[in-house]
């Protein structure tokens, strides 16, 4: 009987710092989420200006990008449609006339060009 007393009193006194312990645990969680909130609050306070004159920089260029899209779709289209896969080809070349060259690298495989209707041109 001395045992189960014994046992029982140990087995409380184990118990009680952990629950205390917990409460501690959750306040850290707390003062943790809200030291979180303050970071994220003051990165957008100062992140804020930059964001609106980007916003207004995208709104100048939309028209410049609206144009683009419509002059060179068609070109940039049929450029897509000769190049199988970009990781195939090393970065471009730039020639001092303004060309500009994409070699393929040499590990690429073989590319089979193919016409509107899929077939291939030999």
């Amino acid at each position: 009987m001395k045992q189960i007393a014994a046992l029982t009193l140990a087995l409380g006194l184990a118990v009680s710092p952990a629950s205390a312990q917990d409460g501690e645990v959750q306040e850290g969680f707390n003062l943790m989420e809200e030291g979180a909130r303050l970071l994220m609050r003051g990165l957008m306070s100062e992140m804020e200006p930059a964001i609106s004159e980007l916003r207004g920089s995208l709104e100048d260029m939309a028209p410049v990008i609206g144009e683009f899209a419509r002059e060179m779709g068609p070109a940039l289209t049929d450029f897509l449609a000769q190049v199988d896969d970009f990781r195939h080809y090393e970065a471009p070349e730039f020639l001092p006339n303004g060309d500009i060259i994409l070699r393929r690298k040499p590990t690429a495989p073989m590319w089979m060009p193919q016409d509107e209707n899929g077939e291939i041109d030999l």
